[in-house]
C-alpha cells in the first residue's frame, strides 16, 4: 500500500482530509477516483473547491494539477458545477 504522501498535489492538509473520509493509501485514491473522493470530501468540507478536485485528478495522473488538459478541466468543472445544483 503506497503512502499518499508520495502522491503529487497531496499536502497534509488534502492528506488528513482524505483520511477523515478514510482514503488512506494511493490505491485507495485511485479505485475510487478523484469525483467520488471529491464528492465525499465535500459532503464532510463544504468548503472544498474546484481547485481541491483538479489537485485529486492531478494526483492520480501523476502530474501537477496547473497542467491537467483543458478538457480534463471542463469535465471536473462540470461535475463540480452539477453538486452544487442539488
Amino acid at each position: 500500500m503506497s503512502s499518499l504522501d508520495s502522491m503529487l498535489n497531496i499536502g497534509k492538509e488534502m492528506k488528513t482530509k482524505l483520511s477523515s473520509i478514510g482514503v488512506v493509501s494511493s490505491e485507495e485514491l485511485i479505485r475510487l477516483g478523484s469525483k467520488e473522493v471529491f464528492y465525499q470530501l465535500k459532503e464532510k468540507y463544504p468548503n472544498v473547491c474546484l481547485v481541491h478536485l483538479y489537485a485529486l485528478q492531478g494526483a492520480i495522473d501523476n502530474i501537477d494539477y496547473d497542467k491537467l488538459s483543458d478538457e480534463v478541466k471542463l469535465d471536473l468543472k462540470q461535475f463540480s458545477d452539477s453538486l452544487k445544483e442539488k
